[in-house]
Protein backbone atom coordinates (compact mmCIF):
# COMPACT_ATOMS: atom_id res chain seq x y z
CA UNK A 1 0.00 0.00 0.00
CA UNK A 2 1.41 3.74 -0.95
CA UNK A 3 1.99 5.41 1.81
CA UNK A 4 1.29 9.53 2.13
CA UNK A 5 3.65 11.85 1.07
CA UNK A 6 2.23 14.36 3.58
CA UNK A 7 2.89 13.07 7.17
CA UNK A 8 0.50 13.78 9.80
CA UNK A 9 0.32 14.24 13.50
CA UNK A 10 -2.55 13.19 15.61
CA UNK A 11 -2.46 16.04 18.49
CA UNK A 12 -4.52 14.87 21.95
CA UNK A 13 -5.11 17.85 23.48
CA UNK A 14 -7.02 20.99 22.41
CA UNK A 15 -5.66 23.87 24.91
CA UNK A 16 -2.89 26.17 24.83
CA UNK A 17 -0.30 23.55 23.64
CA UNK A 18 -2.16 21.82 21.45
CA UNK A 19 -3.12 24.29 19.20
CA UNK A 20 0.30 25.88 19.21
CA UNK A 21 1.71 22.02 17.90
CA UNK A 22 -1.13 22.24 15.66
CA UNK A 23 0.30 25.53 14.07
CA UNK A 24 3.73 24.93 14.41
CA UNK A 25 3.51 21.21 12.54
CA UNK A 26 1.77 22.69 9.53
CA UNK A 27 4.06 25.43 9.05
CA UNK A 28 6.78 22.17 9.01
CA UNK A 29 4.61 20.91 6.58
CA UNK A 30 2.55 18.22 8.47
CA UNK A 31 -1.19 17.24 8.66
CA UNK A 32 -2.73 18.04 11.66
CA UNK A 33 -5.75 16.44 14.00
CA UNK A 34 -6.36 17.64 17.10
CA UNK A 35 -8.62 15.95 19.36
CA UNK A 36 -10.45 17.63 22.38
CA UNK A 37 -12.97 16.24 24.30
CA UNK A 38 -14.90 19.50 25.10
CA UNK A 39 -17.77 19.70 22.63
CA UNK A 40 -16.66 22.87 21.24
CA UNK A 41 -14.78 26.34 21.38
CA UNK A 42 -15.04 27.92 24.84
CA UNK A 43 -16.47 31.34 24.86
CA UNK A 44 -15.25 31.91 28.00
CA UNK A 45 -13.89 29.71 30.58
CA UNK A 46 -15.56 28.91 33.66
CA UNK A 47 -11.74 28.32 35.28
CA UNK A 48 -9.88 30.54 33.00
CA UNK A 49 -7.54 33.10 33.76
CA UNK A 50 -4.32 35.24 33.59
CA UNK A 51 -1.50 34.57 31.58
CA UNK A 52 2.02 36.67 30.64
CA UNK A 53 3.39 35.98 26.86
CA UNK A 54 7.56 36.43 27.01
CA UNK A 55 8.33 38.31 23.40
CA UNK A 56 9.78 34.57 21.95
CA UNK A 57 6.26 32.74 22.19
CA UNK A 58 4.76 36.29 20.90
CA UNK A 59 6.98 36.43 17.77
CA UNK A 60 6.19 33.12 17.13
CA UNK A 61 2.44 33.63 17.60
CA UNK A 62 2.66 36.36 14.87
CA UNK A 63 3.91 34.25 12.38
CA UNK A 64 1.00 31.64 12.66
CA UNK A 65 -1.75 34.26 12.44
CA UNK A 66 -2.96 35.85 9.09
CA UNK A 67 -3.74 39.26 10.87
CA UNK A 68 -0.75 39.29 13.84
CA UNK A 69 -1.57 42.46 14.55
CA UNK A 70 -4.63 40.84 16.67
CA UNK A 71 -1.57 39.25 19.26
CA UNK A 72 -1.20 42.65 20.05
CA UNK A 73 -5.02 43.38 20.42
CA UNK A 74 -6.01 41.13 22.61
CA UNK A 75 -3.12 41.81 25.15
CA UNK A 76 -1.74 44.80 27.77
CA UNK A 77 1.83 45.09 28.64
CA UNK A 78 3.63 43.98 31.14
CA UNK A 79 6.37 45.75 30.90
CA UNK A 80 7.35 46.25 35.03
CA UNK A 81 7.96 43.10 37.28
CA UNK A 82 7.63 44.35 40.96
CA UNK A 83 7.97 42.55 44.32
CA UNK A 84 6.11 44.47 47.19
CA UNK A 85 5.89 43.43 50.51
CA UNK A 86 3.46 43.98 52.93
CA UNK A 87 2.91 44.26 56.59
CA UNK A 88 -0.09 42.24 58.23
CA UNK A 89 -0.50 44.40 61.30
CA UNK A 90 0.00 47.63 59.73
CA UNK A 91 -1.19 46.73 56.12
CA UNK A 92 1.27 49.18 54.63
CA UNK A 93 3.28 47.68 51.94
CA UNK A 94 6.93 48.87 50.82
CA UNK A 95 8.94 48.19 47.29
CA UNK A 96 11.54 45.75 47.08
CA UNK A 97 12.33 45.10 43.62
CA UNK A 98 10.97 46.39 40.18
CA UNK A 99 12.10 45.35 36.70
CA UNK A 100 11.29 48.65 33.98
CA UNK A 101 12.18 46.18 31.55
CA UNK A 102 10.19 42.82 31.78
CA UNK A 103 8.80 42.94 28.10
CA UNK A 104 5.95 40.61 29.31
CA UNK A 105 1.94 41.16 27.59
CA UNK A 106 -0.88 40.10 29.58
CA UNK A 107 -3.73 37.58 27.56
CA UNK A 108 -6.81 36.26 29.23
CA UNK A 109 -6.69 32.00 28.61
CA UNK A 110 -9.30 32.15 26.66
CA UNK A 111 -8.63 35.09 24.36
CA UNK A 112 -5.54 33.51 23.79
CA UNK A 113 -6.77 30.21 23.13
CA UNK A 114 -9.49 31.69 20.51
CA UNK A 115 -7.02 33.45 18.18
CA UNK A 116 -4.83 30.14 18.04
CA UNK A 117 -8.23 28.49 17.59
CA UNK A 118 -9.60 30.69 14.71
CA UNK A 119 -6.68 30.88 12.57
CA UNK A 120 -6.51 27.14 12.17
CA UNK A 121 -8.64 25.62 9.31
CA UNK A 122 -11.94 24.71 10.97
CA UNK A 123 -11.37 21.20 10.04
CA UNK A 124 -7.69 20.73 12.08
CA UNK A 125 -9.96 20.20 15.78
CA UNK A 126 -12.46 17.05 16.46
CA UNK A 127 -14.45 18.65 19.28
CA UNK A 128 -15.94 15.90 21.76
CA UNK A 129 -13.27 13.19 21.00
CA UNK A 130 -12.15 11.53 24.31
CA UNK A 131 -9.28 10.00 23.97
CA UNK A 132 -8.90 6.34 24.70
CA UNK A 133 -5.77 4.68 23.45
CA UNK A 134 -3.30 4.38 20.88
CA UNK A 135 -0.89 1.81 19.32
CA UNK A 136 1.75 1.26 16.87
CA UNK A 137 2.37 -0.39 13.70
CA UNK A 138 4.95 -3.29 13.79
CA UNK A 139 7.20 -0.80 11.78
CA UNK A 140 6.60 1.66 13.98
CA UNK A 141 5.85 3.63 10.97
CA UNK A 142 1.89 4.72 11.66
CA UNK A 143 0.16 5.00 15.23
CA UNK A 144 -3.29 4.26 15.37
CA UNK A 145 -5.34 6.38 18.20
CA UNK A 146 -8.69 5.12 19.55
CA UNK A 147 -11.05 8.10 20.18
CA UNK A 148 -14.85 7.86 21.68
CA UNK A 149 -16.93 10.58 19.73
CA UNK A 150 -18.66 11.26 22.83
CA UNK A 151 -21.71 12.81 20.76
CA UNK A 152 -23.12 9.88 19.71
CA UNK A 153 -20.28 7.43 22.17
CA UNK A 154 -18.96 5.61 18.84
CA UNK A 155 -15.30 4.89 18.97
CA UNK A 156 -13.38 5.07 16.00
CA UNK A 157 -9.75 5.18 14.62
CA UNK A 158 -7.32 7.61 13.43
CA UNK A 159 -4.18 6.89 11.62
CA UNK A 160 -1.03 8.93 11.61
CA UNK A 161 2.80 9.22 11.50
CA UNK A 162 2.82 10.91 14.95
CA UNK A 163 1.17 10.90 18.47
CA UNK A 164 1.75 14.49 20.29
CA UNK A 165 0.43 14.39 24.07
CA UNK A 166 -0.79 17.46 24.43
CA UNK A 167 -2.43 16.40 27.39
CA UNK A 168 -1.98 18.36 30.29
CA UNK A 169 0.07 17.43 33.48
CA UNK A 170 -2.28 14.64 34.23
CA UNK A 171 -1.06 12.96 30.86
CA UNK A 172 -2.30 9.53 30.68
CA UNK A 173 -0.11 8.99 27.74
CA UNK A 174 2.86 10.24 29.62
CA UNK A 175 1.39 7.36 32.26
CA UNK A 176 1.30 4.67 29.46
CA UNK A 177 5.59 5.56 29.82
CA UNK A 178 6.65 6.66 33.02
CA UNK A 179 4.26 5.06 35.54
CA UNK A 180 6.41 5.68 38.21
CA UNK A 181 6.32 9.63 37.94
CA UNK A 182 4.06 11.39 39.88
CA UNK A 183 2.98 14.43 40.33
CA UNK A 184 4.81 16.52 43.74
CA UNK A 185 2.51 18.68 45.90
CA UNK A 186 4.21 22.34 46.39
CA UNK A 187 2.32 22.88 49.64
CA UNK A 188 -0.15 25.11 48.37
CA UNK A 189 -2.78 26.22 46.00
CA UNK A 190 -4.02 29.42 44.40
CA UNK A 191 -6.79 31.31 45.16
CA UNK A 192 -7.53 32.86 41.55
CA UNK A 193 -10.13 35.20 40.25
CA UNK A 194 -10.73 37.71 37.27
CA UNK A 195 -13.05 40.51 38.43
CA UNK A 196 -14.67 42.55 35.41
CA UNK A 197 -14.71 46.25 36.31
CA UNK A 198 -16.47 47.15 33.07
CA UNK A 199 -18.17 50.61 33.79
CA UNK A 200 -16.96 50.73 37.50
CA UNK A 201 -14.20 52.86 37.00
CA UNK A 202 -15.37 55.55 39.88
CA UNK A 203 -16.32 52.59 42.38
CA UNK A 204 -14.25 52.91 45.34
CA UNK A 205 -12.88 49.65 45.05
CA UNK A 206 -11.22 50.09 41.28
CA UNK A 207 -10.31 53.87 42.84
CA UNK A 208 -8.84 52.23 45.82
CA UNK A 209 -6.86 49.67 43.74
CA UNK A 210 -5.72 51.57 41.50
CA UNK A 211 -4.44 53.99 43.71
CA UNK A 212 -2.73 50.93 46.00
CA UNK A 213 -0.98 49.41 42.32
CA UNK A 214 -0.59 52.68 40.35
CA UNK A 215 0.97 50.96 37.69
CA UNK A 216 -1.65 48.42 36.96
CA UNK A 217 -1.90 48.03 33.08
CA UNK A 218 1.65 47.57 32.58
CA UNK A 219 3.07 45.93 35.48
CA UNK A 220 2.68 42.99 36.91
CA UNK A 221 2.53 43.07 41.05
CA UNK A 222 4.08 40.14 43.52
CA UNK A 223 2.72 41.39 47.05
CA UNK A 224 4.60 39.05 49.38
CA UNK A 225 3.58 38.14 53.22
CA UNK A 226 4.62 36.15 55.93
CA UNK A 227 4.32 32.49 54.42
CA UNK A 228 2.12 33.83 51.17
CA UNK A 229 1.82 36.18 48.33
CA UNK A 230 -0.23 37.50 45.72
CA UNK A 231 -0.03 38.42 42.39
CA UNK A 232 -2.23 41.17 40.29
CA UNK A 233 -2.34 42.36 36.98
CA UNK A 234 -4.63 44.13 34.47
CA UNK A 235 -5.72 42.22 31.24
CA UNK A 236 -7.52 43.27 28.33
CA UNK A 237 -11.39 44.86 28.51
CA UNK A 238 -11.31 46.16 32.31
CA UNK A 239 -10.69 42.86 34.15
CA UNK A 240 -8.20 42.33 36.93
CA UNK A 241 -5.98 38.98 37.61
CA UNK A 242 -5.55 37.69 40.71
CA UNK A 243 -3.82 35.32 42.71
CA UNK A 244 -3.21 34.29 46.12
CA UNK A 245 -1.12 31.27 47.06
CA UNK A 246 -1.83 30.01 50.66
CA UNK A 247 0.44 27.19 52.22
CA UNK A 248 -2.21 24.11 53.72
CA UNK A 249 -2.19 20.20 53.22
CA UNK A 250 -2.91 18.71 49.84
CA UNK A 251 -6.58 18.74 48.87
CA UNK A 252 -8.50 15.64 47.52
CA UNK A 253 -9.36 16.16 43.62
CA UNK A 254 -12.08 15.15 42.47
CA UNK A 255 -12.12 13.87 38.64
CA UNK A 256 -8.90 14.31 36.30
CA UNK A 257 -8.17 18.06 37.33
CA UNK A 258 -6.17 20.17 38.81
CA UNK A 259 -8.64 23.05 39.85
CA UNK A 260 -11.60 22.82 42.47
CA UNK A 261 -14.62 24.25 42.52
CA UNK A 262 -15.33 25.87 45.85
CA UNK A 263 -18.27 26.65 48.19
CA UNK A 264 -19.57 29.89 49.66
CA UNK A 265 -18.90 28.88 53.28
CA UNK A 266 -14.90 28.23 51.38
CA UNK A 267 -15.19 31.38 49.83
CA UNK A 268 -16.33 33.67 53.09
CA UNK A 269 -13.35 31.82 55.41
CA UNK A 270 -10.92 33.10 52.29
CA UNK A 271 -12.48 36.29 52.37
CA UNK A 272 -11.97 37.12 56.13
CA UNK A 273 -8.15 35.26 56.16
CA UNK A 274 -7.84 37.89 53.23
CA UNK A 275 -8.52 40.57 55.99
CA UNK A 276 -5.70 39.64 58.18
CA UNK A 277 -3.05 40.00 55.86
CA UNK A 278 -3.43 42.05 53.28
CA UNK A 279 -3.85 45.81 52.47
CA UNK A 280 -8.16 46.74 52.24
CA UNK A 281 -7.89 47.87 48.52
CA UNK A 282 -6.77 44.31 47.44
CA UNK A 283 -9.17 42.90 49.99
CA UNK A 284 -11.78 44.63 48.11
CA UNK A 285 -10.61 43.41 44.80
CA UNK A 286 -10.99 39.91 46.29
CA UNK A 287 -14.32 40.13 47.55
CA UNK A 288 -15.98 41.92 44.61
CA UNK A 289 -15.03 39.16 42.41
CA UNK A 290 -17.67 35.98 41.40
CA UNK A 291 -16.75 32.74 41.21
CA UNK A 292 -13.18 32.87 42.05
CA UNK A 293 -11.75 29.58 41.91
CA UNK A 294 -8.75 27.10 43.36
CA UNK A 295 -5.69 25.77 41.63
CA UNK A 296 -3.88 22.62 43.79
CA UNK A 297 -0.03 23.96 42.84
CA UNK A 298 1.52 20.47 41.43
CA UNK A 299 5.02 20.12 39.41
CA UNK A 300 7.23 16.77 38.68
CA UNK A 301 10.12 15.94 38.93
CA UNK A 302 12.06 16.69 35.28
CA UNK A 303 11.65 14.08 32.12
CA UNK A 304 14.44 13.82 30.62
CA UNK A 305 13.38 11.30 28.07
CA UNK A 306 10.17 12.90 26.12
CA UNK A 307 9.67 11.03 23.37
CA UNK A 308 9.39 7.22 22.92
CA UNK A 309 9.32 5.77 19.09
CA UNK A 310 6.70 8.28 17.60
CA UNK A 311 4.70 9.39 20.73
CA UNK A 312 6.44 12.58 21.81
CA UNK A 313 5.48 15.12 24.91
CA UNK A 314 4.59 18.79 24.98
CA UNK A 315 3.69 21.50 27.11
CA UNK A 316 2.41 20.40 30.91
CA UNK A 317 2.45 17.02 29.89
CA UNK A 318 6.26 17.13 29.21
CA UNK A 319 7.07 19.35 32.32
CA UNK A 320 4.44 20.19 34.70
CA UNK A 321 5.29 23.82 36.33
CA UNK A 322 4.74 25.45 39.11
CA UNK A 323 3.33 28.88 38.02
CA UNK A 324 5.55 31.09 39.82
CA UNK A 325 7.98 32.00 36.10
CA UNK A 326 5.14 32.53 34.34
CA UNK A 327 6.51 29.70 32.32
CA UNK A 328 3.54 26.94 31.75
CA UNK A 329 1.73 28.61 28.15
CA UNK A 330 5.46 29.80 27.30
CA UNK A 331 6.94 26.53 27.26
CA UNK A 332 4.32 24.93 25.39
CA UNK A 333 4.67 27.44 22.50
CA UNK A 334 8.34 27.11 22.42
CA UNK A 335 7.89 23.30 22.43
CA UNK A 336 5.74 23.49 19.61
CA UNK A 337 7.98 25.42 17.42
CA UNK A 338 11.38 23.27 18.25
CA UNK A 339 9.31 20.49 17.70
CA UNK A 340 7.84 21.72 13.87
CA UNK A 341 11.68 23.23 13.31
CA UNK A 342 13.31 19.77 14.15
CA UNK A 343 11.06 17.83 11.97
CA UNK A 344 10.86 20.02 9.36
CA UNK A 345 14.67 19.80 8.79
CA UNK A 346 14.32 15.70 9.78
CA UNK A 347 11.75 15.15 7.30
CA UNK A 348 9.41 11.94 8.59
CA UNK A 349 11.83 9.72 6.60
CA UNK A 350 14.18 10.61 9.77
CA UNK A 351 11.51 11.44 12.06
CA UNK A 352 13.65 9.64 14.97
CA UNK A 353 16.44 12.09 14.83
CA UNK A 354 13.73 14.86 14.71
CA UNK A 355 12.52 13.88 18.04
CA UNK A 356 15.96 13.51 19.41
CA UNK A 357 16.90 16.50 18.49
CA UNK A 358 13.38 18.33 19.79
CA UNK A 359 14.34 16.27 23.19
CA UNK A 360 17.59 17.88 23.32
CA UNK A 361 17.17 21.72 23.32
CA UNK A 362 13.54 21.48 25.35
CA UNK A 363 15.23 19.37 27.85
CA UNK A 364 18.33 21.47 28.90
CA UNK A 365 15.83 24.18 28.79
CA UNK A 366 12.64 23.28 30.74
CA UNK A 367 14.36 21.23 33.27
CA UNK A 368 16.09 24.24 34.78
CA UNK A 369 12.99 25.97 34.32
CA UNK A 370 10.72 23.71 36.18
CA UNK A 371 13.57 23.64 39.25
CA UNK A 372 13.91 27.24 39.30
CA UNK A 373 10.36 27.97 39.53
CA UNK A 374 9.85 25.54 41.98
CA UNK A 375 12.27 27.03 44.37
CA UNK A 376 11.03 30.33 43.72
CA UNK A 377 7.88 29.35 44.79
CA UNK A 378 8.91 28.15 47.96
CA UNK A 379 10.80 30.90 48.68
CA UNK A 380 8.04 33.25 48.31
CA UNK A 381 5.85 30.98 50.50
CA UNK A 382 8.72 31.05 53.21
CA UNK A 383 9.05 27.02 53.07
CA UNK A 384 12.11 25.35 53.56
CA UNK A 385 15.28 25.36 51.10
CA UNK A 386 18.22 23.40 50.95
CA UNK A 387 20.95 25.94 51.80
CA UNK A 388 19.09 28.74 53.13
CA UNK A 389 16.52 29.88 56.21
CA UNK A 390 13.16 30.21 55.71
CA UNK A 391 12.42 33.88 53.53
CA UNK A 392 11.02 36.23 55.17
CA UNK A 393 9.85 39.22 53.56
CA UNK A 394 10.02 41.44 57.16
CA UNK A 395 13.35 40.56 57.90
CA UNK A 396 15.40 39.91 54.76
CA UNK A 397 18.11 41.49 52.90
CA UNK A 398 18.55 43.39 49.22
CA UNK A 399 20.01 40.02 47.85
CA UNK A 400 17.17 37.95 49.30
CA UNK A 401 14.98 40.49 47.51
CA UNK A 402 17.14 39.81 44.18
CA UNK A 403 16.56 36.18 43.75
CA UNK A 404 12.34 37.53 43.70
CA UNK A 405 13.34 38.81 40.22
CA UNK A 406 11.75 37.15 37.23
CA UNK A 407 14.52 37.64 34.96
CA UNK A 408 16.42 35.34 36.79
CA UNK A 409 14.77 32.65 35.26
CA UNK A 410 17.36 30.50 33.36
CA UNK A 411 17.24 31.12 29.48
CA UNK A 412 15.03 33.84 30.41
CA UNK A 413 16.35 35.91 27.36
CA UNK A 414 18.61 33.66 25.76
CA UNK A 415 16.17 30.93 24.26
CA UNK A 416 17.57 27.52 23.31
CA UNK A 417 16.44 26.90 19.59
CA UNK A 418 17.59 24.22 17.19
CA UNK A 419 20.28 24.90 14.62
CA UNK A 420 18.39 25.41 11.24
Amino acid sequence: MERAKKPKAVIVGGSIAGLSCAHALRLAGWETVVLEKSSGPPNRSPTGAGLGLDQTSRRFIESWLDQPELLYQLTLPLSIDQNEATDAETKVSRTLTRDDEFGFRAAHWADLHGLLHSALPPETIKWGHLFLSFSLSNDKFEVYVKTRVLQNGNTIEITGNLLVAADGCLSSIRQTFTPSLKLRYSGYCAWRGVLDFSGQDDSETIMGIKRAYPDLGKCLYFDLGYGTHTVLYELLNKRLNWIWYINQPEPELMGNSVTMRVSWEMVEKMHREAEKVWRPELVSLIKETTDPFINVIYDADPLETVFWDNVVLVGDAAHPTTPHCLRSTNMSILDAVVLGTCLKKSGLENLRSGLEEYQRVRVQATMKQVLHARRLGRMKQGLPLAGRKAFDPSCSSSEDWDQLKQRNLPFFNDVALPDY
